[in-house]
C-alpha cells in the first residue's frame, strides 16, 4: 500500500504535490519523495519519514517547474533503506521518473530478463525499480522508429508493460519534457484516478492513488482509470487515454473499502463510507440471526476506521452506540510497525479507554479487521480493565488467513492469527467473549452494491484465490522468508543481503 501523485500544471506544483501527499499521507508512512521537471532538468527529494519531515522550505524551494510526481510508501517487504524511497529514476531513453503502488509477483524474473537480455543495470531490489526499468524499456523500442514521441507510442510501451508484468500495481510515470503517464494493472487492483481543473492561463490535470485528494486540491474529479487503461498528460496540456492490455477485468482490491481508503474517497465509483455503513449492517444482520436475545449493551468502535461500521451496526441492533476510546493521533499505524512487542506497546500509547463507558457492561468492540490480532488483544483487555463484564468483538472483515501479494502488507500464513484456526480459537487468543466476523459473501455485497459494474474484487486475503491465477506456493514461500518479523529484525540490522530480492511498493 502506497501513495501516488502526479500533476501537470501551468504554474510551478511542488506545494500541490506536497499537499496531495499530505492527503494521502494514510498510505505510507515509512517515505516520501518528489520529482519535478523544469523543462529538460528534474528536480528529487526524497527519504525516510512522513511528509512534514522529508521536505524543508529549502527542498521545496528547489522542486521547480510545472511538471512533477510524488509518492509516499510503506514497504511490503520490511525494507526500510532510503535508497529506496520513490520516485525512481533512469536517464534512458528519455529522462524518465516512476512512482508505484502495488506490488509485482514475477520481480526474479523480470529482474533477470532486465540484466540479461534488456541490458538495464539495477540499483535495488525494489520491484518499483524493475517496473520503471520494464517501462523505460520498452519507450527504447519506440525510441528506434522516431525521434519524437507520440502518445500512441507510449500506449504501445505500457501495453507491452502490462504483457510482461504480473501483479497489482498503479504507477505514474514523468518523461522529461514530454508529460506525465498514469496506468493501472489489467485487473484495476490498486487503485487511481485522475481529474482536471481550469485557471487563467489553462487546463491543469492531476493523478492520484485517491479521489481524497482530486478533491481536496481543487481538482474536479473525471473517473478512474480503468484497469489496463493508460492516462498520459502532456508537458502541452493535452489529455489522451487509451486501454492498453488485452484481456482486462475489474477486480480491485475489498481491503481498500475496508481499512486502507480514506472514508471520502470514491473508488471504481464506490463510495468508501458507504460500503463501510453496509458492512455495519450486514454484521448487525448476522448478530441478529446469531443471537437474537443478545445482551449487548452498547457498540463501541476502535478509531478511526471501525467507526464508520460500528454507529449502523449500533442502530439496526437497537442499543447504544458510544465512544470509548481516546485516540492520541500522533502515534502510527500499528498495522505497519515491524515487531509484535512494538505493535503491543504502540497500541497503550495510541488508544486509552474511558472508564465510565465500560463498566459493569457487556460490550460489543467494532474493528474493521483483525490480521495478527496483536492490536485486538490488547484492546479487549483494555477493555477488561476499565470494567467492561464481558467483551465482544466483531470485525466489519471475514477472517484474514492469507498472505495479501499486490501491494499491502498482510503478512505470513504463521502470523495470521485465524490461519488454520477456528472462530472460536480466534476468540480465545485474543480474549473475547464471543467474536464476529464478516461473511465474505457480505462483504462483496456491500461493496459491490455501490457499483453493480464490477462482478468480481480481488478478496484473496479471505479466501487464497488470487486473480491473476498465476501465486504459486513456491512464490508465497518466497514472500514468507521476506515478510515475516524474523526478516525485519534482520533488515533492521542491515544485513539485508540474507534475504535476497524484496518488493517495497
Amino acid at each position: 500500500m502506497c501513495g501516488i501523485i502526479g500533476i501537470v500544471g501551468r504554474s510551478p506544483v511542488n506545494q500541490a504535490l506536497y499537499d496531495g501527499l499530505t492527503i494521502l499521507q494514510h498510505r505510507g508512512q515509512d517515505a516520501a519523495g518528489i520529482v519535478t521537471s523544469d523543462g529538460e532538468r528534474l528536480y528529487l527529494r526524497k527519504n525516510n519519514g512522513m511528509v512534514r519531515d522529508v521536505f524543508h522550505t529549502r527542498h521545496m524551494l528547489n522542486l521547480r517547474g510545472n511538471l512533477g510526481i510524488g509518492h509516499v510508501r510503506y514497504p511490503t517487504a520490511g525494507c526500510s533503506s532510503s535508497a529506496e524511497a520513490q520516485p525512481f529514476y533512469v536517464n534512458s531513453p528519455y529522462g524518465i521518473a516512476l512512482a508505484h503502488n502495488g506490488n509485482l509477483i514475477n520481480t526474479d524474473t523480470l529482474h533477470e530478463d532486465l540484466a540479461t537480455q534488456d541490458l538495464r543495470h539495477l540499483n535495488t531490489d525494489s520491484d518499483s525499480e524493475v517496473l520503471l526499468n520494464v517501462f523505460a524499456h520498452e519507450l527504447q523500442e519506440a525510441k528506434k522508429q522516431r525521434r519524437n514521441l507520440r502518445p500512441s507510442d507510449i500506449f504501445a510501451a505500457v501495453s507491452r508493460v502490462h504483457a510482461r508484468c504480473s501483479g497489482g500495481y498503479a504507477a505514474v510515470a514523468m518523461i522529461t519534457g514530454v508529460g506525465i503517464v498514469g496506468f493501472r494493472d489489467p485487473h484495476g487492483i490498486r487503485p487511481a484516478v485522475f481529474g482536471e481543473r481550469t485557471t487563467d492561463i489553462g487546463k491543469e490535470y492531476m493523478i492520484a492513488s485517491e479521489s481524497v485528494a482530486v478533491h481536496a486540491l481543487g481538482f474536479s474529479l473525471l473517473r478512474d482509470i480503468h484497469p489496463g487503461e493508460a492516462v498520459f498528460l502532456s508537458a502541452g496540456g493535452e489529455l489522451h487515454a487509451q486501454q492498453c492490455a488485452e484481456r482486462a477485468q475489474y477486480s480491485p482490491c475489498i481491503f481498500e473499502y475496508v481499512y486502507l481508503a480514506r472514508p471520502d474517497s470514491i473508488i471504481d465509483d464506490i463510495s468508501v463510507y458507504k460500503s463501510r455503513l453496509r458492512m455495519g449492517k450486514a454484521l448487525a444482520r448476522k448478530i441478529q440471526r446469531l443471537r437474537p436475545d443478545h445482551d449487548i449493551d452498547v457498540v463501541i468502535p476502535i478509531p478511526d476506521t471501525g467507526r464508520t461500521s460500528a454507529l449502523p451496526l449500533a442502530h439496526k441492533l437497537g442499543v447504544k452506540y458510544r465512544e470509548g476510546f481516546v485516540k492520541n493521533r500522533y502515534i502510527p499505524r500499528t498495522f505497519i510497525m515491524p515487531g509484535q512487542n512494538v505493535r503491543r506497546k504502540s497500541v497503550r500509547q495510541k488508544l486509552n479507554a474511558i472508564n465510565l463507558e465500560f463498566k459493569n457492561k457487556v460490550v460489543l468492540l467494532v474493528d474493521d479487521s483483525i490480521v495478527r490480532g496483536t492490536t485486538s488483544r490488547e484492546i479487549i483487555q483494555l477493555a477488561r480493565e476499565a470494567g467492561a463484564r464481558k467483551v465482544y468483538f466483531a470485525s466489519a472483515a471475514p477472517p484474514v488467513r492469507f498472505p495479501n501479494v499486490y501491494g499491502i502488507d498482510i503478512p505470513t500464513q504463521e502470523e495470521l492469527i485465524a490461519w488454520n484456526r477456528t472462530e472460536e480459537e480466534v476468540a480465545a487468543l485474543i480474549g473475547a467473549d464471543w467474536l464476529i466476523y464478516q461473511d465474505v459473501a457480505d462483504l462483496v455485497e456491500a461493496a459491490r452494491a455501490g457499483n453493480r459494474k464490477i462482478t468480481r474484487f480481488d478478496t484473496s486475503c479471505f479466501t487464497g484465490e488470487y486473480v491473476t491465477g498465476d501465486v504459486s506456493d513456491g512464490y508465497l514461500a518466497h514472500i514468507s522468508g521476506l515478510r515475516n518479523d524474523a526478516a525485519r529484525q534482520i533488515l533492521d540490522s542491515g544485513d539485508e543481503s540474507i534475504l535476497g530480492l524484496s518488493n517495497s511498493a
